[in-house]
């Protein structure tokens, strides 16, 4: 018999917290304001798109503490079991010096109205602890996910470069008490499975992903929960009844990241700052892709299955993924199945997943020597933005012509969804631009994209006609890309 807990655990600051009675919907910034009145953290969105709510939470991976950046509104307090909470009120004490981060903002004059100033300067202190002496791309990248709407980046962006020079990153109490830290954690985390509240306020976090597996079995019908960054925004948003809840960001078997010899398997819990890494070693042409999921915030809490199990047919990772061949691995109980990403996705807000049944992880084979791939991504601003198209693209071009073909888009249907007709035109061709105009005409045979206010109907097709003309060029190693104008592109 599994052993029960009735409290959720965690650090914040200097204190340890132990709750009995915590709301599903209850958020983190909520907590911190209105129960432990810590304001410095500040509602700006509710959505995880401002910064102003960042605080930095330490969560233990195979021995390890890592200090990550994360968007408090739409976390959820129950997901923090057996975590380390940090504010921004944690760093510098009562009639003390300014931390060096703090320090570094006051002496580039990097706030002006301040409302967004503590979440850069957990962003900047989230950064600084990985990387002391960051250039000036690292800095932009870290404050993706933060906005100032004083524009004052340029002097934020120059405090960052400055806090080493006033501060040694050393010295700093949560590297000091890093191992003292993680013992308090590792305690925390007893193996148990944690049950709260009634059926109308019923939270679970399973012990194990055996657990979990028997836990969904018996609660077909509760919310699953990784990473938060979307279901944060059904509660704060709109308003919406989450219970049953099942959180599965403790789990480590569910974060495991495995590579050989012909492919990487990703757990469904991975993030998109886990992946990182190994996505970029193996596939350099998802980098830029990878780097405009959301901001840095998001990136630290969403993951791939997450992305995946939610269906979006505007999700960053699905086309590029169905254009790599991946495949998806769902359980149930002790049962599993294996199944081609394109086929998971039936309708809009509809997946080929039975009740009690969960995405456990992605399997992407690499590219062979012969095959050529790009993913593109189109929308209003460069970053944190959300798509209004995304094409995937992967040929096999042997003695000239086009051996097979994968195809796949975003933003273009009630799914991510493989141009078939498009890749079925192109098979066979010699790859050239008379093989593209043809191609070019298959596309309403593939996709009738809707009309919303990312992009019209018109723009959507046009753009992602133009995106295989341009995938066709840069293959030719040109850069005199020839496109039709008559809707502009965003490249």
């Amino acid at each position: 018999m599994t052993d029960i807990r009735d409290t959720i655990r965690f650090l914040l600051n200097d204190r340890l917290v132990e709750l009995a009675d915590v709301s599903p919907v209850q958020t983190l910034l909520d907590f911190l304001r209105i129960d432990r009145n810590l304001r410095g953290t500040k509602e700006g969105c509710a959505e995880g798109d401002c910064g102003a709510c960042t605080v930095l939470v330490g969560r233990l991976f195979e021995g390890r503490l890592k200090y990550e950046s994360i968007n408090a509104c739409i976390r959820f307090v129950a997901s923090l079991d057996g975590c380390h909470v940090v504010t921004v009120e944690a760093l510098a004490q009562p009639n003390g010096p300014l931390h060096p981060v703090q320090q570094a903002m006051v002496d580039t004059h990097a706030s002006q109205c301040g409302f967004c100033t503590p979440g850069f300067v957990m962003s900047l202190y989230g950064l600084w602890m990985e990387n002391p002496k960051p250039s000036v791309q690292q800095i932009e990248k870290a404050l993706q996910g933060n906005l100032c709407r004083c524009t004052g980046y340029s002097a934020i962006i120059r405090a960052a470069e400055a806090i080493s020079s006033i501060g040694d990153v050393g010295n700093d109490p949560l590297v000091v008490e890093r191992e003292k830290v993680a013992c308090e954690l590792a305690d925390l985390r007893d193996g148990r499975r944690v049950e709260i509240g009634d059926e109308s306020r019923r939270v679970l976090l399973p012990a194990s992903l055996d657990d979990f597996a028997e836990v969904l079995e018996a609660n077909p019908k509760a919310t699953i929960v990784a990473g938060c960054t979307d279901v944060g925004l059904w509660v704060t948003k709109f308003m919406r009844d989450i219970a049953p809840v099942i959180h599965l960001s403790h789990l480590d078997e569910l974060r495991r990241v495995s590579v050989d010899e012909s492919g990487i398997t990703l757990g469904a819990g991975v993030s998109y700052t886990e992946a990182h890494p190994v996505i970029v070693r193996h596939f350099p042409q998802l980098v830029e892709l990878w780097e405009r999921i959301g901001g840095e915030q998001v990136r630290n809490m969403g993951t791939v299955g997450g992305n995946i199990a939610n269906g979006s047919p505007i999700g960053d990772t699905s086309p590029a993924l169905i254009a790599l061949g991946a495949t998806v691995t769902l359980r149930r109980g002790g049962s599993r199945r294996t199944l081609p990403l394109d086929a998971f996705f039936i309708d809009y807000g509809k997946q080929d997943r039975q009740p009690g049944e969960f995405v456990e992880s992605i399997r992407v084979p690499f590219l062979g020597e012969l095959d050529r791939f790009a993913v593109y991504k189109i929308s209003k601003r460069f970053d944190e933005d959300i798509s209004a198209v995304c094409g995937a693209f992967r040929l096999t071009i042997y003695e000239g012509r086009v051996a097979d073909a994968l195809i796949a888009f975003g933003g273009m249907a009630g799914t991510p969804k493989r141009a078939a007709s498009v890749e079925a035109a192109l098979k066979g061709a010699v790859w050239s631009e008379t093989a593209i105009e043809k191609a070019v005409s298959a596309f309403e045979q593939d996709f009738m994209p809707l009309t919303d206010w990312r992009a019209s109907a018109d723009y959507r097709m046009l753009v992602a006609k133009n995106l295989l003309r341009r995938f066709y060029l840069e293959t030719q190693g040109t850069s005199n890309v020839r496109i039709d104008r008559k809707v502009a592109v965003a490249v």
